[in-house]
């Protein structure tokens, strides 16, 4: 996994120069720990997204804001979704909670997944508050977070609160392909594992009753967004966002891991996006070509728009699904 991780740091640079307006931004972090600033929306009664103050502009131009999380509050206690990148906006979506939970406890709290701008707030949580985490996502962070500490501060900078987080163990395990009811008090909140879709231990929050779901990255952010495939799986990738879209009911609300919420139909660009990508290099290899020549043939100008779709599609995405698709012949 760490190996994994070791390439996306080369993948993700790419990102980060890219974004930047010139070369004096160069090494200018995608969004800047120390300046985000954190709002609550209320999506129904109880229930509550925390995103970016510029997450809807951001999303606007094609481009990914900083981590979108949320509370949901029942007669018992809350449930935090995501604990931020460090301490100071882990402060600011616990402020934002207090304000929503008065003086409830805060019983649980969620990683969607191992990336420390999901994660690294675990320890500011309060000893009494239940962490859960998927068990994939657990052994990740158990063996690997001073190396993760040290992708993000490459590519986040340092000086944003990232050298001092340690890790907490998780109190509650999600299994592989597991799913776990969490009682709030007059509200019953899903943990989902759908299947492989950007790490192998991502978590989908659902709450039936106001028909929320937290979709972590898996789905980046709305349309013109793209999926990234950082681990490469391209058909179980697309296979487990079919059955998320499967899953929710028509008037659904999804809430990504970098933007603004969306419905359920926002899901269809990124699964259409997946599988015009399969369509395409599974073409691409049935005519003999390279990977070279696929990436140069495989434009799928319908799904421009994103801020980092000429780094993502050629340079991740379309080797990511040669490489899968190739070692099926």
């Amino acid at each position: 996994m760490f190996l994994k991780r070791t390439l996306r740091s080369g993948f993700l640079g790419l990102a980060l120069v890219s974004l930047s307006a010139g070369p004096a931004l160069a090494h200018e972090p995608i969004w800047d720990g120390n300046k985000v600033q954190m709002l609550s929306q209320q999506l129904a009664p109880g229930v509550f997204v925390h995103l970016a103050a510029d997450a809807a502009a951001l999303n606007a131009q094609g481009g990914a804001a900083a981590t979108s999380g949320g509370l949901i509050v029942g007669t018992r206690g809350a449930l935090l979704i995501e604990t931020m990148l460090n301490r100071r906006l882990h402060d600011q979506v616990r402020a934002l909670a207090r304000a929503k939970a008065g003086k409830l406890p805060l019983l649980y709290a969620v990683n969607t997944s191992s990336h420390g701008d999901h994660s690294f707030g675990n320890m500011f949580l309060p000893p009494e508050t239940r962490l859960v985490q998927h068990e994939h996502t657990a052994r990740f962070i158990a063996t690997h977070l001073e190396q993760d500490k040290a992708f993000m501060l490459q590519h986040f900078g340092q000086g944003r609160g990232i050298e001092p987080i340690q890790a907490r163990a998780p109190d509650i395990l999600v299994p592989a392909g597991g799913k776990l009811l969490l009682d709030l008090g007059g509200r019953q909140v899903e943990i989902h594992d759908f299947g492989f879709a950007q790490t192998g231990g991502d978590l989908f929050v659902w709450d039936p009753q106001s028909k929320t779901m937290w979709a972590g990255n898996p789905v980046i952010a709305a349309k013109p967004a793209l999926p990234w495939l950082l681990d490469g799986k391209l058909l179980q990738t697309l296979a487990t966002l079919q059955k998320v879209y499967d899953f929710l009911p028509a008037d659904a609300t999804v809430v990504p891991g970098h933007g603004v919420p969306m419905g359920r139909e926002g899901l269809r660009w990124h699964i259409d996006y997946l599988t015009a990508v399969q369509a395409g290099v599974k073409d691409a290899l049935a005519r003999g070509l390279s990977l070279e020549q696929t990436v140069a043939e495989l434009q799928l100008p319908a799904f421009r728009g994103y801020v980092l779709f000429d780094w993502v599609h050629p340079g991740l995405n379309v080797p990511a699904a040669y490489k899968d698709l190739a070692a099926l012949r």
